[in-house]
């Protein structure tokens, strides 16, 4: 089956990212968001960001048209009927996300691959909602999603082999390289990744080292191109802890618990670069 049209479920950090990546590489797509004002601010930011390339000479105006035209947005699922695939990318809730793909198996033909983005999620919990557990898998995508190379495929016991050869092939046409996974929490990545941000957190809020000196360790010593808390910051710290949660209660591992500092952090509302405040302190 030949992949010509993609929709995205959720234009919120990740959605939105989703959206611009299969657009640039040339996929008509479908974005599906809960309501105008959101898909409108989604819409909005994959603007921001391609008048940036513009800006940066990265693309020429006529290139960001052309990416812009390839992107309708909708605020329900039926249009999602003409694609051969759709992405889930909502939040990293089990029983939102077992809503959608129920919605989308009523709209869906039997040819569409259903994906999610979870990071942390079961996916075959997701496909036993579905008519067609052997089209469901997960396509793992990072952030920012137009940067990073990585897809992670997500094969669950009931994936079949051409829907699993077919997810790879799409992640080699938007530009990226793919693993596959198998569909244990955290997968591959969040399982080596994860339990190294938690600590990050734990060592700030432990008082061994302060922001500034954790993240120079991260950068100068481990080779990341980014410090771990400004990285966290750049996640949105609500989005982080909702992934901490998810991850938490799939495997019961203490050293996986949701630092309260960070909770604390997401109660008063410092979500880290886009309310101004996190970690660090951004104008």
């Amino acid at each position: 089956m030949e992949i010509k049209k993609v929709g995205v479920i959720g234009c919120g950090t990740m959605g939105s990212g989703i959206v611009q990546t299969c657009a640039q590489a040339g996929f008509d797509v479908i974005v599906a968001e809960s309501g105008q004002e959101a898909l409108d601010s989604g819409l909005g930011s994959i603007d921001a960001l391609l008048s940036k390339k513009v800006e940066k000479k990265k693309l020429s105006q006529d290139e960001k048209n052309t990416i812009r035209d390839r992107i309708e947005g909708v605020i329900d699922y039926q249009k999602c009927s003409e694609c051969e695939l759709v992405i889930e990318a909502v939040f990293e809730n089990l029983e939102l996300k077992k809503k959608v793909f129920a919605d989308l198996d009523k709209v869906c033909p039997d040819h569409t691959i259903l994906a999610t983005n979870t990071s942390v999620l079961s996916v075959i919990d997701l496909a036993g909602v579905t008519s067609k557990p052997e089209k469901v898998l997960g396509m793992h995508f990072f952030y920012p999603v137009p940067v990073m190379k990585l897809l992670e495929i997500v094969k669950t016991l009931a994936t079949s082999a051409d829907t699993l050869e077919e997810g790879q092939a799409f992640g080699k046409a938007i530009g990226k390289e793919t693993i596959v996974a198998p569909d244990i929490p955290g997968f591959v990545v969040n399982r080596l990744f994860a339990p190294f941000q938690i600590n990050a957190i734990r060592m700030l809020e432990q008082g061994i080292a302060c922001a500034e000196d954790i993240d120079k360790g991260t950068t100068l010593a481990l080779g990341h191109p980014i410090g771990m808390l400004a990285l966290s910051d750049l996640q949105g710290l609500d989005t982080l802890l909702d992934v901490i949660r998810a991850f938490y209660d799939a495997t019961g591992d203490e050293k996986l618990r949701p630092p309260v500092l960070l909770e604390k952090m997401v109660a008063v509302g410092w979500l880290g670069k886009k309310t101004g405040k996190g970690f660090f302190e951004y104008q």
